[in-house]
């Protein structure tokens, strides 16, 4: 029904009607600003309306269970009309009315899973809206309290709709008869909202003729698991018809080691819905989107078993504590398909279950009739689907049936070559013993052997046809994963060239050593076999470009070991290792980078190191996050000694580098420098900044406060693993303060520096360098030598104080600097002229003047065209950074967050 009416949703008062076109059909009561508008003001589910009554003279009002709107018709009449249409459409509805939970109500009638929901800003709207993408449909609310309620602007059918990203974090939503503009909080978020609206247009222009067919069965009209009504998914090997909630996001759930395409970012634990139960386990198509797969024999066998005979299997002994409904929860559900499909919990045991040559002669037998329940109970209870069959005619079950001329059961053990109980899981190679293969709750017990390039995975030790393989050529990558992580003592992973990732496990890390080295023997060419000498947590190929080079990548063999990345380039005979603490720029990105040729788009990694820049590029985004990952794990710092910090070039930790640099620049002349201790909170904050990763931390002049950063290099040393002078040689260092003749203990020091590690050495020399400096100032900080060493006696030796003698140590290192470091008049000079150049710059900052070195220069964004120019002050401290955000401040250029911007100087002949 549609006709005008004025309107106005407030308690009954004084009211102000508005003019509307409203509309009624079977599942909202909407209106219009007019009758030509596609798209309403307002929209009320009649499943919400509890009331309708007559309020006077052409009204009436409409009540939900929190707000209540008034409505003037054009006549009594008229408003009769509508009263008796409410009044009769609310009666049906109330009748079948569910549970609301986190599904919408939708124009045909059913519960649709909500896919995304959340808030977005849209163009024309003051405040954000609650969005939601529900089956076909995206549904606008004013917030979330109406979003609750069913309450909504309008909804947008997709079956017209077309999404475009329009910026970083804006994209449109395209309709004949209107453009939404909606903007995400980031660029992650956009993405994930695309995708989400792009899968609603996909369902929208699906076809429903397959699911009609399988619907046409009355038990598959639910959900085999939930009981969620109009499933439009299915295990094709299972034979089940299943909810969307209940198939699972195949682009968001790990494989749990199954074989199945996984997310390498996702702990690889028991996986629940259907998807993440992996192929092995449950093959998940759409009836309405994968027609290619659903032939007349397939949805045959859907009619035949399909939910009511699956169930009489897979669901004999379910509890009602433990049954799911449409409103379950994902945790929840996640458990009961596990312990349902992957643990067979609730089946229907066959009396042969556990004699396995009695399983695999009564599936023999049963193949050749036209008993399909018999055939499933007997394939999950753990007969082979490929075993032995005694008739030379024909050696598998598969023949046998065909033989028969029994087209379904042919059609049920097509789908199910790699179902039952398989995955490949703990593994042992013939050279072990029996005993090696254990398994856990979430693996399943196989017999893997390496012959010939190629890994198979097999039932028992018994079977002559493996249940998969995996041959070399087709591996990128192996991962020797951490002690139980996955609830096995060791386990390894496999990467393979289609994104599909296998997750093995054996309880000796020994074990997993072997076959890690045996399987990287196969897929590792001859000119990189050096990498296997190493004790690898990551072994694999990726693409490189670095050097002079960088038109094309090249293919290169990674081997990660602790924090060491040993790289076989494709141009060299000999591997090179690459220091990961001592990178200098970490940085991934997903589309091109500043100064990198493109290609297409994936994803790159840059790594900064040896005074260069090294650029890996991944093939396949599953192994490539795992390097992403691994890579900056290593490249961080792993511990509380000085060995285990990210460091600099010299081997000084970088934390400590940076801390130093600043006091440099802007505490020289601040009196009682280290002395004085800064905020608390301030400096564990920067502390522990500073120790999650160093090489992100910029400290500048203005946000961090002298103070607090040197408070934060005591409390470092202070509390460092082991020490600077470390346990074994401290206190030889102490003894040394008793020798009298000056040359002698000099002679001492020296001795005691050599025997330290290489970065405590080059620790120890840049500290003691840092005091020199300041001891230089004392005439403005008031810290001279012995006030210094006073303070970092205690810090450096970590003791209370009461030995003077590690003040004595520290001092005599400062007044004797030169001839204990080796100081050459060279690094002398250089160390005044630096001296001399801070002292200037900060008298020309206190007296307020320009700074000498000041100057104006030209700078060109992307061209060299005139309305390209900029003329900038170019101060002597300005960094390269600072002056790209002054240039794209001044253009009002936002700085995106996967944008990379280079700043480079040109001499006069234009060269860079």
């Amino acid at each position: 029904r549609a006709a005008p009416a004025h309107n106005h949703p407030v308690p009954p008062r004084s009211y102000i009607y508005q003019k509307r076109w409203v509309k009624l059909d079977a599942d909202y009561l909407r209106y219009f600003d007019s009758e030509k508008d596609a798209y309403s003001k307002r929209f009320i589910p009649v499943s919400s309306i509890s009331r309708v009554a007559s309020v006077g003279d052409q009204k009436f009002e409409v009540i939900t269970n929190n707000r209540n709107f008034v409505f003037r018709a054009e006549s009594d009449a008229d408003r009769n009309e509508w009263i008796r249409t409410l009044q009769q459409i609310t009666e049906e509805r109330r009748s079948k009315a569910q549970e609301r939970m986190s599904m919408v109500q939708t124009a045909n009638g059913t519960m649709d899973l909500v896919d995304k929901s959340g808030f977005l800003e849209l163009r024309g709207f003051k405040n954000k809206l609650f969005v939601a993408v529900a089956g076909d449909k995206v549904f606008l609310y004013k917030n979330s309290e109406d979003y609750q309620l069913g309450i909504g602007i309008t909804y947008i059918e997709m079956n017209v709709g077309n999404v475009k990203e329009v910026d970083r974090r804006g994209f449109d939503l395209t309709t004949p008869y209107r453009i939404f503009s909606f903007s995400a909080d980031s660029d992650q978020e956009k993405e994930e909202w695309v995708e989400a609206m792009q899968q609603s247009i996909a369902a929208a222009l699906s076809n429903s003729e397959v699911a009609e067919k399988i619907w046409a069965a009355e038990p598959n009209r639910c959900c085999a698991d939930c009981g969620s009504p109009k499933p439009d998914w299915a295990s094709i090997n299972l034979c089940v018809v299943i909810c969307k909630r209940c198939a699972g996001n195949g682009a968001s759930r790990a494989g749990a080691g199954r074989g199945a395409p996984s997310s390498h970012s996702r702990c690889l634990s028991p996986a629940g819905e259907h998807r993440g139960l992996g192929p092995s386990i449950s093959k998940v198509r759409s009836l309405k989107m994968d027609r290619k797969v659903w032939t007349e024999q397939l949805i045959e066998l859907f009619h035949r078993i399909g939910n009511a005979v699956a169930n009489q299997f897979w669901a004999a002994n379910v509890p009602p504590s433990e049954a799911i409904t449409p409103a379950s929860g994902s945790e929840e559900r996640r458990r009961f398909l596990v312990a349902k499909y992957r643990e067979g919990k609730y089946r229907r045991y066959h009396p042969l279950f556990g004699n396995q040559e009695e399983l695999d002669r009564a599936l023999c037998a049963a193949v050749t009739t036209g008993d399909l329940a018999e055939t499933q109970a007997l394939l999950f209870c753990g007969a082979a689907v490929s075993c032995a069959t005694g008739d030379p005619g024909c050696p598998s079950p598969l023949a046998l049936a065909e033989r028969s001329g029994q087209r379904l059961q042919m059609e049920f053990l097509l789908h199910n070559q790699t179902s039952g109980k398989a995955a490949p899981a703990p593994a042992c190679t013939p050279a072990l013993p029996p005993s090696a293969c254990l398994c856990r709750a979430e693996f399943s017990r196989r017999w893997c052997t390496l012959q010939d390039g190629v890994f198979s995975y097999y039932e028992n030790d018994r079977n002559a046809v493996p249940n998969g393989e995996i041959k070399a050529e087709e591996i990128v990558c192996l991962v020797n994963n951490p002690p139980h992580a996955h609830g096995i003592e060791s386990t390894f992973e496999v990467y393979i060239e289609s994104e599909r990732l296998y997750l093995f496990g054996l309880d000796s890390p020994e074990a997993v050593r072997e076959w890690l080295k045996s399987l990287a023997k196969c897929f590792v060419p001859a000119r990189a076999e050096e990498l296997l000498s190493h004790d690898f947590e990551r072994i694999g190929r990726l693409h490189y470009k670095g050097g002079l080079n960088l038109e094309r990548a090249k293919e290169g063999w990674f081997a990660l070991a602790g924090s060491t990345l040993h790289v076989c380039f494709g141009d060299g005979d000999r591997e090179e290792p690459l220091q990961l603490r001592k990178l200098q720029e970490l940085c991934t990105c997903c589309r091109r980078l500043a100064g990198v040729s493109g290609g297409r788009s994936c994803s790159r990694r840059a790594a900064g190191a040896a005074g260069r820049t090294l650029y890996l590029q991944g093939e396949r985004k599953l192994d490539f996050l795992g390097w992403v990952q691994a890579i900056r794990r290593a490249a961080g710092s792993a511990g509380d000694t000085l060995s285990e910090q990210q460091l600099t070039e010299a081997d000084v930790p970088l934390l400590v580098d940076r801390c130093i640099d600043y006091i440099t620049q802007c505490g020289l002349t601040s009196e009682g420098i280290y002395r004085k201790s800064g905020q608390n909170s301030k400096t564990t904050g920067l502390l522990e900044m500073l120790r999650r990763d160093a090489r992100s931390v910029r400290l500048k002049e203005g946000e961090h406060q002298v103070d607090d950063v040197s408070n934060t290099l005591k409390r470092f040393f202070r509390d460092l693993g082991d020490g600077l002078f470390t346990k074994r040689w401290s206190q030889d260092w102490l003894r040394a303060t008793a020798l009298e003749d000056e040359e002698a203990k000099i002679g001492e020091y020296r001795r005691l520096l050599d025997n330290l590690p290489t970065v405590n050495r080059a620790t120890l020399k840049a500290l003691i360098n840092h005091l020199f400096r300041v001891q230089r100032f004392s005439g403005d900080n008031q810290m001279n030598t012995h006030n210094l060493a006073i303070v970092f006696g205690p810090t450096l030796f970590q003791t209370d104080g009461k030995d003077y003698k590690a003040g004595r140590v520290v001092e005599d290192l400062i007044n004797h600097y030169v001839k204990i470091f080796n100081v050459n008049d060279q690094e002398m000079k250089k160390q005044q002229d630096e001296i001399t150049a801070i002292m200037k710059m900060r008298e020309a900052a206190s007296s307020g003047t320009q700074q000498a070195g000041d100057f104006i220069c030209t700078v060109y964004l992307e061209e060299k065209k005139t309305e390209a120019e900029q003329h900038v002050k170019i101060p002597a401290t300005m960094t390269a950074e600072e002056l790209t955000f002054e240039i794209l401040d001044r253009r009002k250029i936002v700085m995106k967050e996967k944008d990379y911007w280079s700043c480079f100087e040109v001499n006069e002949r234009e060269e860079a």
